[in-house]
């Protein structure tokens, strides 16, 4: 399913949020989770430069940091939203089906660890107990941009 304008505003702050996980090193990557109302419950960049951690990726950090608020009380986040700047590897696609996100939003694609549409599709993998809605494809191009440049000065 491909997006439109409903989540552009959403998708800017997590540009915002990849910029800043840029600015202290790590591979520009933003994430926020999303209530029923469209309420942000939780917002991440990857800190995996800044922490040391190999799976603080910004998807798992924020699904992380919305259950930390609800005081571990709701692990499922059926009703919930994640938008993401660039499309989740298997890690985070498969921490999205357990959480069981109602539905992802993400801009760019990645061609070489996708994991919801380029390599492999696991979060609408009808073997698994959940399947996650997706809309790809808002602000793909600026997604990519902001990668693409961190990675020009980096190599």
């Amino acid at each position: 399913m491909s997006g439109g304008t409903r989540w552009v505003p959403a998708m800017r702050r997590a540009l915002a949020l990849a910029r800043d996980a840029a600015a202290h090193g790590d591979v520009p990557i933003g994430a926020l989770l999303l209530g029923p109302d469209g309420e942000v419950l939780a917002e991440a960049g990857n800190e995996r430069e800044l922490t040391g951690d190999p799976t603080a990726h910004a998807e798992v950090l924020a699904l992380r940091r919305a259950v930390q608020a609800a005081s571990g009380a709701a692990w499922r986040l059926e009703d919930t939203t994640l938008v993401v700047t660039l499309e989740p590897c298997a890690m985070c696609a498969g921490a999205l089906v357990n959480a069981r996100v109602g539905r992802l939003v993400l801009g760019a694609l990645d061609v070489k660890a996708g994991a919801v549409a380029s390599l492999f599709d696991i979060v609408r993998d009808p073997r698994l107990n959940h399947r996650v809605e997706v809309v790809t494809g808002v602000l793909a191009d600026e997604c990519g941009a902001v990668l693409r440049e961190f990675f020009a000065h980096h190599r």
